[in-house]
């Protein structure tokens, strides 16, 4: 009950100050029973009319009586005493207060949407037990389609939705950070142009979620060759389409920067089949940010490839270890003569007398093989971070073979 008539009365308080403003008067909200439940002298909240010794039967103390209709909250009865001998006619008086009324259920309405879908989305990420077949009914009732692939994209923009209070970090008023979150999804929605594919929602503790449609079809703006661009609108694979979305990710990035003049952190996740896969690539994402942020600062975006050494020893989850293991050595899937070369290389201490040595092979022809080996993976054996990283993707996909 108590939530209740503080709900009512967060609705009814801007109406009330409005009208009370523009007619210069005092203004009380009441009930059914005649008590006032929101008025612009705060200390009458609770009180009846009897007591104030206001009646709408008494024209001398109140000018105007009209009843008020407010979503989800049926209808109070709003009572207007105009000040200073002032006077407005009172069908305007009423239209101005059906106006007001007319845009806060609209506003709340939206506000409730908003809500719902938050409340969907945390759903879909944090509560694994939910069946798939439910989560798509349900997503087709708030206007959100799971058939299509999606991957997720956790931005961290806790230093435009909170702010320091006195030397420590506290939330902002909660109204002005509803609005600044309405405003970081608007600027995600609007930057994407497609707000019916757009899955934005607020996930707490600064984090903002976005789904994002992630088929070939929906990334073309981002693939930079025709490799990236086949099989239009066919769901690409998880580690195939994620270029495209990484460049996504930076231009949006750049984008949040712009709109809210602080910085930005963010997370990108690969996309993985089915509703269920949602779940994975928010943690894909979470995992990115997390080791991103520790490991090469904020204001950036980070995405599990790009960790390099801090993706093998910070994810807890074997089976995204062993992808990722298999997503920097899948160049050389084709390349034994290289893999040996390069295990060769790290079985003789990365010496390249040895190595060649051992491998019966002049030094012009290991330097080939290594320098073919940094141009198919990116990652230089002769580089220490890059030897560690092919060296443990090694040992992490040998244990699944």
């Amino acid at each position: 009950m108590a939530l209740a008539l503080e709900r009512i009365e967060h609705q009814l308080a801007p109406i009330i100050k409005q009208v009370a403003q523009l007619l210069h008067a005092r203004v009380w909200a009441t009930n059914a029973r005649h008590v006032v439940i929101a008025s612009s002298e705060t200390e009458a909240i609770g009180v009846s009319l009897r007591a104030l010794g206001k009646s709408p039967r008494q024209p001398t103390m109140v000018a105007l009586a009209a009843p008020i209709y407010l979503t989800r909250l049926g209808v109070s009865e709003l009572l207007v005493e105009q000040l200073d001998g002032e006077s407005v006619a009172p069908h305007l008086a009423r239209a101005l207060i059906e106006l007001l009324a007319s845009q806060s259920s609209q506003a709340t309405e939206a506000s409730d949407q908003h809500e719902l879908k938050n409340h969907f989305v945390y759903s879909l990420l944090f509560e694994p037990s939910l069946d798939e077949e439910y989560l798509v009914r349900q997503g087709q009732m708030l206007g959100i389609d799971l058939t299509i692939p999606r991957a997720a994209i956790l931005i961290d923009a806790t230093e435009f939705l909170c702010t320091a209070n006195a030397g420590d970090q506290s939330e902002l008023d909660e109204a002005l950070m509803r609005q600044r979150t309405r405003y970081v999804i608007n600027s995600v929605v609007n930057f994407f142009h497609l707000p019916s594919a757009t899955i934005c929602a607020y996930v707490g503790s600064g984090e903002i979620v976005v789904l994002k449609a992630s088929s070939a079809r929906d990334l073309i703006a981002w693939a930079d060759d025709t490799t990236e661009q086949r099989e239009m609108g066919e769901p690409a694979p998880s580690w195939a389409g994620l270029p495209a979305l990484k460049r996504a990710g930076a231009a949006l990035l750049a984008r949040l920067r712009h709109d809210t003049g602080v910085e930005i952190s963010m997370g990108i996740g690969r996309y993985h089949p089915g509703v269920r896969g949602l779940e994975r690539s928010y943690q894909d994402a979470r995992a990115a940010l997390t080791l991103g942020r520790h490991f090469h600062g904020s204001n950036q975006m980070h995405c599990l490839d790009s960790l390099g050494i801090a993706a093998f020893i910070g994810i807890p989850e074997e089976r995204t270890k062993v992808d990722l293991a298999r997503r920097l050595l899948g160049p050389l899937d084709h390349e034994p003569e290289l893999i040996e070369t390069v295990e060769a290389f790290f079985a003789m201490g990365c010496s390249p007398s040895l190595t060649a040595s051992h491998l019966c092979v002049n030094r012009n022809t290991l330097t080939y093989r290594l320098e073919k080996v940094a141009s198919l993976t990116g990652l230089d054996p002769r580089r220490f971070d890059d030897a560690v990283q092919i060296r443990l993707a090694l040992l992490v996909r040998s244990l699944q073979q």
